[in-house]
Order: C-alpha cells, then sequence, then structure tokens
C-alpha cells in the first residue's frame, strides 16, 4: 500500500505481523521494526524473505524511501539525507508508531545515522548495519583490491570518483560480487530490485562525496548495536568502528563478524540475527 506522510508524498509500505497479539487476558503490544533500505535508488526486496525471521518477536515495516522503488516518484530537490532522515518521523506518525526500533542497512544506515541526529529522542532502539559515516575512500579500494586485484579497484574507483552510468557497469560487473562471502540463497534476488540509477548517481556524485555523519551520532539518546562484516570492502570495519566511537559510550555496541561482508544477516545469518532478536528484546 502507498501512505501519504503529508504534502501528498506517498511511500509503499508493506507490513509484516499484526502490533497487538494475545497474551492472557490481554493484548501485548510487539515492538515496531522499520527497515531502512539501501542503495541508494534500490528499494526494499533485499529484506525479503530474510527478515521474516523476527517476525514472531515484533512487526516489520518495510518501505521504499521517497523517489525509490514502488514509493511516489519525487523532484531530484528531494533526494537528500535530510529528507530521507525527516520521513522516517512522517511515516511513524502517519501510521501511529511511537518509539520503533529502526534498523539502516547500508545507504539505509546513512538515514538512520542522520535521522539520530536530527531526532534524537525518535527511536527505542537503533540498528546501524553495514554501513559508513563518510566517503573514506581509500579504504574501499584497499578492500576492493584484496578481494578483486588492481581491476576491481580501479573501477571502483572510477564508479565513486565519477557516479555515472558509463562507470556504474563494470563497477556492478566486477566489485557487486565482491560485496558478500556467500551467494545470495536466490539468484532470483537482484531481479525482484527495482533500481532508479538517476538516484544514486545523484547521490553517489553530490552529498556522499563530503559526507560527515560522525558529529550528529553525539546526539544519540537511544541503544545503538553498530553491525559490521569484516569482509566487507564497501562499507569496511573501520567505518562501523568510527561510529561506534563517535556514538555515546553508554549507548553504543559494535558487533562484527569475521565470516561476513556487506549484511552480516546475508553471510551469517543465524548469529546475525540471534544477536538482533537479543537487541530488540532487551529493556530499552
Amino acid at each position: 500500500m502507498r501512505i501519504d506522510i503529508g504534502q501528498g508524498v506517498r511511500l509503499f509500505v508493506d507490513i509484516q505481523g499484526p502490533g497487538l497479539v494475545p497474551d492472557g487476558p490481554t493484548l501485548r503490544e510487539k515492538p515496531t521494526l522499520i527497515l531502512l533500505h539501501g542503495g541508494p535508488g534500490f528499494d526494499h526486496s533485499g529484506f525479503k524473505p530474510a527478515f521474516s525471521a523476527l517476525s514472531d518477536i515484533a512487526q516489520i515495516v518495510y518501505y521504499d524511501h521517497r523517489g525509490h522503488g514502488r514509493s511516489d516518484r519525487r523532484p531530484r530537490e528531494e533526494w537528500a539525507l535530510d529528507t530521507w532522515a525527516d520521513d522516517v518521523v512522517r511515516l511513524s506518525d502517519a501510521l501511529g508508531i511511537v518509539k520503533p526500533i529502526v534498523l539502516g542497512q547500508s545507504f539505509g544506515g546513512f538515514v538512520a545515522q542522520h535521522y539520530l541526529a536530527r531526532h534524537p529522542g525518535h527511536a527505542a532502539k537503533v540498528v546501524l548495519s553495514s554501513t559508513s559515516p563518510h566517503m573514506a575512500l581509500e579504504r574501499k579500494l584497499v578492500m576492493f583490491e584484496r578481494f578483486g586485484g588492481l581491476r576491481a579497484r580501479e573501477v571502483a574507483q572510477q564508479f565513486w570518483t565519477r557516479p555515472s552510468s558509463e562507470t556504474w557497469a563494470p563497477y556492478w560487473d566486477v566489485c557487486h560480487t565482491l560485496y558478500n562471502q556467500k551467494p545470495p540463497p536466490n539468484g532470483d534476488a537482484a531481479a525482484r530490485t527495482i533500481h532508479h540509477n538517476d538516484i544514486l548517481f545523484h547521490f553517489a556524485g553530490g552529498e556522499m562525496q563530503t559526507l560527515d555523519l560522525l558529529p550528529g551520532l553525539a546526539r544519540a539518546q537511544c541503544p545503538v548495536l553498530v553491525m559490521a562484516g569484516e569482509q566487507d570492502p564497501v562499507c569496511p570495519l573501520a567505518d562501523s568502528q568510527d561510529i561506534a566511537a563517535a556514538l555515546p559510550a553508554h549507548l553504543s555496541q559494535l558487533a562484527s563478524f569475521a565470516g561476513s561482508g556487506h549484511g552480516a544477516w546475508r553471510d551469517e545469518p543465524e548469529a546475525a540475527f540471534a544477536l538482533l532478536r537479543k537487541f530488540i528484546l532487551a529493556p530499552g
């Protein structure tokens, strides 16, 4: 369904599971987990079916960021972190969600970090999964060269310094297969994704070039779990270490996964989802 979040902006939303469940003589409210997908320019489909593993303990809200996927296409001037971060609050208000748990994967983690800075009291908890607070290009290049040799380093440098359809095609062919340690369990996963590469090129060539989300992380007021794959070339472990160090120490938890690349829930699902369950169920 498409939800109007104000000013005629509609986001595609898919909700899994009830928010209220029978518990003896009462209806018990489950926490709501809002998932922020990666990209930019992709959609929420990469979370399915993996995150169904958490549907017994949380109501899960999947959605496509403004301009993405099945959400309304929007003008270029709205393709910005300020807008996407504020949309988490707008969507929560439209759905009547109070104190959500927000999980951002990769680019969704950029959005979640900025949301923490702009709305520090809004979430109950936040998960930052395989994400970065800044470009730190050399870190990426070192990792791509480690896994794919000089050719991978070369095409990665070309794309991240000059994002375009011309540099994207070789990057996708050479580097995307290096993101994870295991192939996706379903080979159709990529085909299910709706791509809007104009958003990717706009953001990667603009706002991302000077991105620095670290100062805003000090404003966090809720527990934050930072999850990182030690074999992640595009959001290297050191980026997550920077994030964890910038958060208030009493709220920050860093978990690294030795056998994982971009998304521990993809490469080490049993361990990753066990940790997520523990984090979701822990007292706030």
